[in-house]
């Protein structure tokens, strides 16, 4: 299929809907890929998709709600008729169909339900919470006999007729139903037909608890390359199986999440132009008034050296240099440390290291900028004491920041805090007033104020 451009084909079928030509907007949509399908069904107006879901095939329209984000794709249910819905949903995805009917009233739950010809596949997928393994996986899966042989399992496999996204490995189990071992599809291929599963089934594998959070889930699979992960019950029985496709939403939320709280906000539960300006608000202002509150450290430290900087006024000329400078190194570390904690570039038990690594960094950086502060004072005619007054401070600051940054996001975690809580804003804020503080205890020292 050739790139189509998405722009046009929303035109026509925008265009279409106005003339009341629901078959051509149908046509339109139907020729594009899922994801497509998604992007174009989100940017129509809300009458304008509960007018053109139902008409659509019932696999098509399944496609699009597995695509668009949950609480959208339950909007849209929630404006159809049972019936459409349940058959739309009757065409999803085991996890898919779970995770939307998890969204829905109770009562519409438990409709749904019991129109889906394979409620049984569902229904047990919904006792998990939504961000762990169990929410993660499908229950759509072939699990294999041990002492079935190659030719047998490739026979059960041509009768199952699985999607792609399913094949890419075969489980074995014993007669309890508790996972054996794995075989790609490929070495399942390549073995003699007569061979038993039992012995050409690798033993050495990877598998989850379905309690598992998403995100350890999407690191094991990242650091192993793993496109499926099974999941097993506490008794070692398989349950299900996770696909990277899925993972790869967990790491898109993962990392949003992540970007949120660097800026000093929780994470929005729905895209950003999905959320209401209340929503929004109430989002930020509890970290925002936070960040208020610790500022007025500052104020208070400048009210406790007040005669000081009345004694000599061009100290106030390099507040903004000082604590700007403080809080950028201090941010420099904390996101750095926090990447390297998230890739496990670090020792989760080792904090000394990078510590005294981070020190040696700011010795270092801290030397450099003290250099061009001094510089850059005797440029403003300030005096050599002054000059020197700030080197020295911008000096201790940034090695104080980046001895901070190193520390505060490894000791969160140990708290079992998401380290980046501490990043950004709430680093800057922290720094300002110490900053401030070391600024005029140096001040007073060199100028002896």
């Amino acid at each position: 299929m050739l790139y189509t451009d998405l722009e046009d084909v929303l035109v026509k079928v925008r265009t279409s809907l106005e003339h009341d030509d629901v078959a051509g907007a149908v046509a339109a949509l139907e020729a594009l890929r899922a994801p497509d399908q998604a992007d174009l069904f989100s940017e129509l107006e809300d009458e304008q998709q509960t007018a053109l879901l139902p008409r659509l095939d019932p696999e098509d329209a399944a496609d699009i709600l597995e695509e668009l984000d949950d609480e959208d794709a339950a909007d849209i249910v929630a404006t159809l008729p049972r019936e459409t819905a349940a058959r739309i949903i009757d065409e999803m995805e085991p996890d898919e169909a779970a995770d939307l009917i998890g969204e829905l009233e109770p009562a519409e739950q438990e409709y749904v339900l019991r129109q889906l010809e394979d409620q049984a596949e569902v229904r047990p997928l919904l006792l998990h919470a939504e961000d762990s393994a169990g929410g993660l996986m499908t229950s759509e899966f072939l699990a294999l006999g041990r002492r079935m042989t190659v030719a047998e399992a490739l026979a059960a496999l041509r009768t199952w007729k699985p999607d792609a996204e399913d094949i890419y490995d075969v489980y074995v189990v014993d007669r309890h139903s508790r996972l054996a071992g794995t075989i790609s599809m490929r070495q399942l291929l390549m073995e003699e037909p007569a061979a038993e599963l039992a012995d050409v089934v690798e033993t050495d594998y990877v598998s989850v608890l379905v309690g598992t959070d998403q995100e350890e889930v999407a690191r094991l699979m990242s650091r192993y390359d793993l496109a499926t992960l099974p999941v097993v019950d506490p008794q070692g029985m398989l349950v299900g199986v996770i696909t990277i496709d899925d993972v790869v939403d967990v790491l898109e939320e993962e990392t949003t999440e992540d970007f949120q709280r660097f800026g000093g906000t929780q994470p929005l539960d729905r895209p950003y132009l999905d959320s209401g300006v209340l929503t929004v608000v109430r989002k930020r202002v509890g970290w925002l008034l936070l960040l208020f509150l610790t500022e007025t450290l500052t104020g208070s430290v400048l009210r406790h050296f007040e005669e000081q900087m009345a004694a000599v006024v061009s100290l106030a000329f390099f507040i903004p240099l000082l604590i700007g400078t403080g809080g950028n190194a201090g941010s420099q570390t904390t996101s750095t440390i926090i990447r390297a904690l998230a890739v496990e570039d670090l020792d989760k038990r080792g904090l000394f290291r990078p510590l005294f690594h981070e020190l040696s960094v700011g010795l270092v950086l801290g030397l450099v900028m003290g250099v061009v502060a001094y510089t850059r004072a005797l440029m403003w005619n300030t005096g050599p004491a002054v000059a020197l007054t700030v080197a020295v401070a911008i000096f201790a600051i940034v090695v104080w920041a980046n001895v901070l940054g190193s520390l505060l996001p490894i000791i969160a975690q140990r708290l079992k805090i998401d380290p980046t809580v501490v990043s950004g804003p709430a680093m800057s804020t922290l720094v300002d007033a110490t900053g401030l503080f070391i600024y005029f205890t140096v001040a007073g020292i060199i100028l002896a104020i």
